[in-house]
């Protein structure tokens, strides 16, 4: 938790590339992101810091980001791995699963009873 709190950006959300695969350059920070901003915000919540201030900043991001038409995130830039070093890839599901799952987590806890996650039946 401490890690990911640490390394929200200004704007709200979390991003990275594949700069961090090198040494010197993993300190970097990048272009927040939809899709990795719900990776970050869906971690927090699953420790059940659903109250913590950089859960609503990451929430407000997502709820701020442009979207296309079609109502995906946009989010132009390669974030996963083909091979570290050599070539990158774009997943289009990303900006359009992660940040939905985000907000409906997000609004689920918040709505419920109980503010922790919940495992098993």
């Amino acid at each position: 938790m401490d890690w990911l709190i640490k390394h929200q950006n200004a704007d709200g959300g979390w991003g990275e590339d594949g700069a961090t695969y090198w040494k010197e350059r993993r300190t970097e920070h990048k272009a927040s992101t939809p899709s990795q901003t719900a990776w970050a915000v869906l971690g927090l919540m699953a420790a059940g810091e659903v109250e913590h201030p950089a859960v609503k900043r990451g929430i407000e991001f997502i709820m701020a980001a442009p979207r296309e038409a079609s109502g995906r995130w946009q989010e132009p830039w390669y974030t996963a791995v083909g091979f570290p070093r050599v070539f990158y890839l774009r997943y289009h599901g990303y900006a359009a699963i992660f940040p939905l799952w985000a907000l409906a987590r997000y609004k689920g806890l918040k709505t419920s009873n109980t503010k922790t996650a919940r495992y098993g039946m």
